[in-house]
């Protein structure tokens, strides 16, 4: 097997192709999970090099599928290979590079949204937030039915520093459809600067590495895939926490084409939207007709700030929900429809018993 690059001295020995894995096995992508195969050693080689140097490093890698990565990432000369797979049916393809890479790679078979990655490795490794990130990384080629939500879960343990991240600033190289990868390292007023810009970039340096057109995996996804590589950052662009920033930045982006100040307005009830909105939008000292990929992260901070001191002001509003408001009064005109029809009935009936009288 031919390895690209500059990776290490460890070499699999002869191995059947992941091709022949995939028909030995009789395995199937299942659309309905998202799972694309990618068979090109060349591309896998290519992601395990930008997650930067792995010998003698320790690797988490998610969704290995039939192993095409799973392979790559052995040939970098890693200490130890955790691979983390959901669906039983590449259990078996797995065990085989198992068997040749002895003492290399354990199998876990389970979910990684629940995987306790704390407790994979040595606590040898870890490292202070503040010294260069740990030997520990974190590959992935995603599905994409939940990378969105995996990341934003790892994105969260970044700010609480647990997870993946008791180790230190651990890096993480993953993939995503190329419309989410182009979404997390949009920069500012890119049209592709969305919720998952600001979440991503005010905790890592987001590096959008390069693209794999559809065509290079099994099936043929409909869209191209995008990899990214994450290093999380010494100090975080916003210091509040992680529940503060997510709600302030998804409500900003609840109306991502109007002028910024609509969604600042929904943090507030409705009794007091218009004169919170403005005093927040002129202590944060942002410019209302803005349109929200147009705010810098430093214009985020400032109005997670201004919101976590609003907040801190009055206890019941960071629970406020403005979904549950207009759920709410929507309840509550059926409620009254429903009592104006009653009324209407009654009156009619008396009208009747009076004219039978």
């Amino acid at each position: 097997m031919a390895v690209s690059g500059n990776l290490a001295t460890f070499r699999l020995p002869p191995l059947p192709t992941i091709g022949d894995i995939i028909k030995l096995f009789n395995l199937r992508a299942e659309r309905q999970l998202s799972q694309n195969f990618l068979l090109d050693l060349r591309l896998t080689d290519k992601i395990v090099r930008k997650a930067g140097k792995l010998r003698d490093a320790y690797v988490l890698e998610v969704g290995p599928g039939p192993g095409g990565i799973t392979r790559s990432i052995l040939n970098a000369d890693i200490t130890k290979l955790l691979v983390v797979e959901k669906d039983t049916r590449f259990i078996p393809g797995l065990k085989m590079l198992e068997e040749a890479a002895p003492g290399k790679i354990q199998i876990v078979h389970g979910d990684i949204l629940t995987y306790k990655v704390e407790k994979a490795f040595p606590k040898s490794l870890r490292k202070n937030w503040e010294n260069d990130p740990p030997d520990v990384h974190i590959i992935g080629n995603l599905p994409f039915s939940v990378s969105t939500h995996l990341i934003i879960k790892w994105l969260e343990n970044v700010a609480s520093r647990d997870g993946p991240f008791t180790y230190g600033r651990t890096q993480m190289t993953l993939t995503f459809q190329k419309e989410v990868a182009e979404r997390l390292s949009a920069s500012t007023g890119s049209r592709q600067r969305s919720r998952l810009s600001i979440m991503a970039q005010y905790l890592c340096n987001v590096q959008n590495c390069f693209t794999i057109p559809g065509r290079a995996f099994v099936p043929k996804p409909k869209v191209d895939v995008g990899v990214v590589h994450f290093t999380p950052l010494i100090n975080p662009q916003i210091e509040q926490p992680f529940k503060l920033v997510e709600k302030v930045v998804q409500s900003v982006f609840q109306f991502r084409r109007k002028y910024c100040h609509r969604g600042v307005a929904i943090l507030f009830p409705e009794a007091e939207r218009l004169q919170r909105t403005e005093e927040m939008l002129m202590r944060a000292d942002v410019d209302p007709t803005l349109r929200p990929y147009e705010l810098s992260i430093p214009q985020f901070k400032s109005l997670c700030d201004v919101y976590r001191g609003l907040c801190e002001e009055n206890s019941a509003l960071f629970p406020y929900n403005f979904r549950e408001e207009l759920r709410q009064k929507k309840m509550m005109k059926r409620s009254r429809k429903y009592i104006d029809e009653e009324d209407e009935e009654e009156e009619e009936e008396e009208e009747e018993e009076e004219e039978n009288i």
